[in-house]
């Protein structure tokens, strides 16, 4: 299980860092084995962030991140090895993360040098095969090409089974379907869904509310580096209760009916560094909402950080 325990990230900006930026504040839930649970908001909401801290990418500025009871922070060069063979990251760009002059395939070699140094050649290259397979890829189609030579998709994929290779148990997922088209896109999220079945647990990161709520179990909505609502997914999409979750579900494009109406823009407002981070934006806030509101469990396992809801 991976757990983040009021865990915030502050970046120094301004002319000699005499501001700060706080990307993630005082963020807490809970990812256990076997479940997918989405990281959900716009952009500039700090979910990439997450991920990376996950990754050990970037360094938290507080609080704390565990898996299965360890402080990561705390891991000595041995066991932050070990760590990263349960726990790997798929991002947004599949290109970016595969060197254009090498072969896509090398990717398969590094991680043989790295971690299976003492596997025989014949050995390594069938489970590479079946890994392949797992992730509904011929490897005839695949191996020994370059990565100009493969859509986004397969490259996704050919991440994935890299993951497989590892057996690894935690997957950071950072909007890995966003730069594929419509028919590849289900293809990668069953196949996500398929290893879920195996135990594998999921942080898949999104600004589709849609894919998020085909995938997960539970779904975390994030507004400017602070947890707005969370809670089972069915819990949170059919009855959001925190203004900016329902200004979300209203920006779903729909077939049946007229779009609502309303505030689905963003506005080029500062960020608050007191109170509801959603105060300027929000239709509904009152003077108790410039003090920042903490997280209540509404029902059960359903929370918001909304005085309009709290006080009530």
């Amino acid at each position: 299980m991976l757990k983040f325990d009021h865990v915030s990230k502050v970046y120094k900006v301004g002319t000699f860092g005499g501001q700060e930026l706080r990307a993630v504040n005082d963020v807490s839930f809970e990812v256990p084995d076997g479940e997918v649970v989405s990281l959900i908001g716009e952009s500039g909401s700090g979910k990439s962030t997450i991920g990376r801290m996950i990754l050990q990418l970037i360094s938290i500025s507080s609080g704390a991140i565990s898996f299965d009871d360890t402080d990561i922070s705390t891991l000595k060069p041995g066991a932050r090895k070990e760590y990263f063979r349960k726990v790997q990251g798929v991002f947004q760009d599949p290109f970016s993360s595969y060197n254009p002059i090498f072969k896509a395939d090398r990717i398969f070699k590094i991680l043989k040098d790295e971690f299976f140094p003492h596997t025989s050649q014949a050995d390594w290259n069938k489970q590479v095969r079946e890994a392949l397979a797992a992730g509904g890829l011929n490897p005839e189609h695949v191996l020994n090409k370059f990565p100009h030579q493969l859509s986004g998709g397969q490259l996704q994929r050919l991440l994935i089974a890299r993951a497989l290779l590892l057996n690894i148990r935690f997957l950071v997922a950072d909007e890995i379907i966003s730069m594929l088209d419509a028919s590849t896109r289900i293809d990668v999220l069953n196949l996500l869904a398929d290893l879920k079945t195996r135990g594998l647990a999921i942080l898949f990161i999104t600004h589709d509310l849609s894919l998020a709520n085909y995938i997960s179990e539970k779904a975390i909505i994030l507004y400017r580096g602070c947890v707005a609502e969370m809670g089972v997914t069915e819990k949170v999409f059919q009855n959001p209760q925190h203004p900016y979750t329902r200004m979300l579900m209203a920006s779903i494009p729909r077939l049946d009916r007229k779009w609502a109406t309303g505030d689905t823009t963003l506005k080029a407002e500062p960020a608050r560094t007191s109170g509801c981070v959603y105060y300027d934006r929000c239709p509904v806030h009152f003077e108790k909402c410039l003090q920042a509101p903490p997280p209540v469990e509404i029902a059960p396992d359903h929370q918001v950080a909304c005085w309009q809801v709290t006080a009530a």
